[in-house]
């Protein structure tokens, strides 16, 4: 792949991990700092759902970051754009959908055809 094109992915996976761990830290921030103490235990579970809510979406973010270190990693090894499987390109408009993906088209419709029989 192209070098402007490499650094342009850069950019990208570098703009969403910033925005990622901005959230984290608010997330973490907001939580630390509530210090509300709701009497009504209706208000209480409340309370604790959207807490609940709001940490499996971090979780899910915290996976997604350790996805965009990898493709950076990807970047730097000259691996990114080449799919694990069959070891084609990754096509530039699957990569500008899904960044972090780690196989073309094709091998991920089969590996999800694979999961689907099972």
């Amino acid at each position: 792949m192209e070098a402007e094109k490499l650094e342009y992915f850069r950019n990208v996976l570098s703009d969403e991990m910033k925005t990622l761990l901005n959230e984290a830290d608010k997330t973490v921030t907001e939580m630390t700092s509530d210090s509300s103490n709701f009497p009504d235990p209706t208000d209480r579970a409340t309370q604790e759902s959207d807490r609940n809510f709001e940490l499996r979406i971090r979780d899910r973010e915290r996976r997604l970051i350790n996805k965009i270190k990898d493709a950076l990693d990807r970047i730097d090894n000259g691996e990114f754009g080449v799919c694990e499987e069959c070891g084609e390109e990754i096509s530039e408009a699957r990569l500008k959908v899904r960044p972090v993906t780690t196989l073309c088209i094709n091998c991920k419709m089969e590996e999800e055809e694979k999961e689907r029989r099972l």
